[in-house]
């Protein structure tokens, strides 16, 4: 069945095949906040805060189709362990990010991946670490006389077959790339990198579609090229939705447990 998303004045289904989540994570300070600015259509921004806002969707209409990418970043989870668990599960494309001057941040990065191998196998029942669609991102390569993480370094640590990239959220080198490599991990068109298509305002893309009790609209305007939209109303599902998404058929948590 087809995931039906509602923005507003829009309600329409996507299948499932159109909808994915990317989790991002990694260590504090390794750039993962201007990773996703970049992917979102905006500006690189200087000045460090931590991540507060961890939770973001893009509305993509490529070739006569509507698709969804919800972005997910982990970041305040770090200190807790089973919530960034049901994070892992509730993905469906990952996405690591170090810093090459940091090499700590490698080394957690390569914990994160074993932590994501073995719970997508557990999930699974599978007895041995999974293969996930995982990428890797070496961030800050425009410090280079800083760097203290070589490519050799990375394929030592965290295996020859995992995709790696080394990039600048500041000056933009590398992400177009790794943008597209992962598209093709989802399945998803290349022209969802953001190089690749016009970002418009939230309300012409609703216009695209337009739905009447929940049913599939008539397109009342066509645009030839590609183009996406920011939901600024998108908030993370519930932790009952993810649990549901991960595990169909649990049995729901009210709010004054799950907050114990």
């Amino acid at each position: 069945t087809g995931i039906k998303m509602s923005s507003s004045d829009m309600t329409y289904d996507l299948g499932p095949r159109n909808c994915h989540r990317i989790v991002v994570l990694g260590a504090p300070r390794v750039g993962k906040t201007n990773i996703l600015r970049r992917f979102m259509g905006k500006d690189f921004e200087e000045s460090y805060e931590p991540t507060i806002e961890d939770f973001h969707r893009k509305l993509f209409h490529i070739g006569g189709e509507a698709y969804q990418v919800d972005l997910l970043d982990a970041a305040s989870e770090r200190d807790f362990p089973a919530k960034r668990r049901l994070s892992i599960l509730t993905g469906d494309i990952f996405l690591l990010v170090f810093s090459l001057d940091d090499r700590e941040s490698l080394s957690e990065a390569c914990e994160l991946l074993s932590e994501i191998k073995a719970a997508k196998a557990k999930l699974l029942k599978l007895k041995q670490p999974m293969r996930v669609p995982v990428i890797v991102c070496g961030n800050k390569g425009d410090l280079d006389s800083e760097r203290v993480v070589r490519r050799p370094d990375v394929g030592k640590i965290l295996g020859e077959d995992i995709p790696f990239f080394e990039t600048s959220a500041k000056t933009g080198t590398g992400l177009d790339a790794m943008f597209r490599a992962l598209a093709s991990l989802g399945g998803l068109p290349h022209e969802t990198s953001p190089s690749r298509h016009q970002v418009i305002p939230i309300l012409t893309y609703r216009s695209l579609y337009v739905g009447q009790r929940g049913r599939r609209g008539s397109r009342t305007r066509v645009l030839s090229a590609p183009c996406a939209a920011v939901d600024p109303l998108a908030r993370r599902p519930s932790f009952n939705s993810d649990l549901q998404l991960s595990f169909p058929g649990a049995p729901q948590t009210p709010d004054k447990e799950r907050h114990k």
